[in-house]
């Protein structure tokens, strides 16, 4: 039997950033020494899981990036690209994300708008409020902008190839960016207007399925561990005759066929990959 088959509740990890915040909202609100930008859920034993989640708190924009799809990525020699959602949580007055272009660019037409800072006019930055949702594929170039919480479900991939970065002292992968990017219009239909205490299949394939729900006899179809991530109340299952909670803030991993049981104000998601 696996840690998984089991029910694992995932190590909890915060990532410091340039970009994020000295203070996080609730359920993460301490004072932290460092700027923190992500909180990123983890397997403590076993094999990597192969969905990343993760919550993202900005105080500045992120920079202009983009992900390689699976073909991309296995070309490099690396076991898979980078497809990835995103659901705000909140969002300040104003607050934006770039998702896109305004237009279709060339790669030569994007390799100098990254280098002459253009690039940043030439994004399509969408105004964007609590329960918005974007299904981000391999190949968008996108930058999530300041005063943004979210949650991120994405494949196990740590592949980022910056194009643009403010002026900030940091690599850049302009070729390498360049080479997997398709600089297109956002495709309207990729994004979504969800009510957080409704019930929303946000994502079917082709690397993941994401469901939002407060039933916890709900599953999804796919492989590998089902993952659940309370964004209000808790979840639990029994393990060893004690039983596993998680509340808002933290992640499970189980079996797909495991027994969960949710509090009566819990509202879940529910990630499993395809």
């Amino acid at each position: 039997m696996t840690y998984v088959e089991r029910g694992q509740k995932l190590t909890t990890r915060q990532v410091a950033k340039p970009w994020g915040r000295a203070i996080l909202p609730a359920p993460f609100g301490d004072a932290q020494a460092e700027r923190i930008g992500e909180i990123w859920f983890e397997a403590a034993q076993g094999p990597a899981l192969p969905l990343m989640v993760k919550y993202l708190f900005t105080s500045e924009k992120l920079s202009v990036q983009v992900h390689p799809n699976d073909a991309q990525a296995h070309a490099m020699g690396l076991a898979s690209g980078k497809e990835e959602c995103w659901l705000v949580l909140d969002a300040e007055p104003g607050a934006v994300l770039g998702i896109g272009t305004h237009r279709p660019l060339s790669s030569e037409e994007l390799r100098d708008a990254a280098m002459s800072g253009e690039i940043e006019a030439l994004m399509d930055w969408k105004p964007v409020e609590r329960g918005d949702f974007f299904y981000i594929p391999a190949g968008t170039i996108h930058a999530i902008g300041a005063g943004i919480s979210l949650i991120e479900v994405q494949q196990n991939a740590d592949i980022t190839y910056r194009l643009y970065d403010y002026g900030r002292p940091r690599a850049l992968h302009l070729e390498e960016a360049v080479a997997v990017s398709r600089a297109k219009p956002y495709a309207h239909a990729l994004q979504q207007k969800v009510d957080l205490q409704g019930e929303h299949r946000l994502v079917e394939g082709p690397f993941f399925s994401l469901l939002l729900t407060s039933d916890a006899t709900a599953r999804l179809d796919g492989s590998g561990p089902l993952m659940v991530i309370p964004l209000q109340g808790s979840a639990r299952i029994e393990r060893d005759a004690a039983a596993i909670t998680v509340q808002a803030g933290e992640c499970l991993a189980i079996d797909s066929d495991s027994r969960l049981w949710a509090s009566e104000d819990a509202r879940l998601l529910l990630a499993r990959a395809n």
